[in-house]
């Protein structure tokens, strides 16, 4: 058996049983994989991929759990790596960070700044996807770092912990008749068009669950998960805008504000890694610059956390920034 073999297998089951697709993104040769994966699976005297003719169908019950020890043990393969190089150099990596586009627009820019400014050998690599496409690339060790805030339960195989706190402001063109509102209020919000995320994105629930528990069904008639568009489309007349705090600046013109705190429960935005994971010194260091809270006895004490209740017994009691 060999660690190769074991890389194919995961890495064809991660490309949706497509050979080829995987034997492009490894460099390699199907024929080379084919081979590979025959020869494992008569090692192990069991078949992993199921087949129909020449075509993979489906992971059988005996693949499902060999793919999962397989994936552990490239893990704790890369953990070893990672531990080889925060002892030959402690300063020189990669970082790779998936989040949505509010997160990397708007709250990590200057962490980011100050980051590459104290690690410049460090490489950094963003991505920005749904939260789903976020858990799966954490999960998958396409990355090292989550940082999301919507669909945590996506998240239940990685070690997430809260970040901080925010709340929404609607947005309007000058004039608007809300602008003359003394008390906004959701049914005020409600006999209006409404611009704001795509659901699933920056505290979308969040807006949807306050409606509802009014009674309340919204006209949502543009949704975008890029708070930037949503401002554009507000200018536009479309209609009204909710987006996160962070998501408006001095420099946007055209725009009034008005607050919405009373209105929507806050979001609590959180960073995550996978089980396992070996963090070294300057991941620690990202995860602190992000959320000062976070020390690295805390992110340490949440590693050794059994289940997602011990983790949440252990942030309980800490009070959360707000942005």
């Amino acid at each position: 058996m060999k660690l190769q073999q074991l890389r194919y297998i995961c890495e064809v089951a991660r490309h949706d049983l497509n050979v080829s697709a995987t034997a492009q993104a490894l460099f390699t040769s199907q024929p080379g994989i084919s081979k590979q994966i025959r020869m494992l699976e008569d090692e192990l005297g069991v078949e992993i991929f199921a087949r129909s003719g020449k075509h993979l169908t489906h992971v059988t019950p005996a693949g499902q759990a060999v793919l999962q020890l397989a994936d552990e043990i490239l893990q704790k393969v890369e953990s070893i790596k990672r531990v080889s190089q925060e002892f030959r150099d402690e300063t020189r990596g990669e970082l790779s960070i998936a989040t949505t586009h509010t997160q990397a627009r708007y709250a990590l820019p200057p962490v980011i700044r100050k980051f590459t400014d104290g690690f410049p050998d460090v490489s950094l690599h963003m991505h920005q996807g749904t939260p789903m496409q976020i858990a799966e690339m954490a999960a998958n060790g396409t990355v090292d770092f989550a940082i999301a805030t919507e669909a945590l339960e996506l998240f239940s195989n990685l070690i997430m912990m809260p970040c901080y706190r925010w709340n929404r402001s609607v947005v309007v063109p000058q004039g608007h008749p809300l602008t003359k509102e003394r008390n906004l209020t959701l049914e005020k919000l409600a006999e209006h068009p409404l611009v704001t995320y795509t659901f699933g994105f920056t505290g979308r629930s969040k807006l949807d669950e306050a409606f509802r528990s009014h009674g309340l069904t919204p006209k949502v008639v543009f949704t975008a998960a890029d708070a930037d568009v949503i401002k554009t489309y507000v200018r536009l007349g479309m209609g009204v805008g909710i987006i996160a705090h962070m998501a408006l600046e001095p420099g946007d013109t055209g725009l009034v504000k008005l607050d919405a705190d009373h209105l929507f429960e806050a979001s609590t935005t959180s960073i995550g890694f996978r089980k396992g994971t070996f963090l070294r010194g300057f991941m620690y260091q990202f995860i602190n610059e992000f959320a000062p809270h976070l020390t690295r006895e805390l992110v340490d004490s949440a590693v050794a956390c059994q289940n997602r209740d011990e983790l949440a017994t252990l942030f309980a009691d800490i009070p959360l920034p707000v942005l």
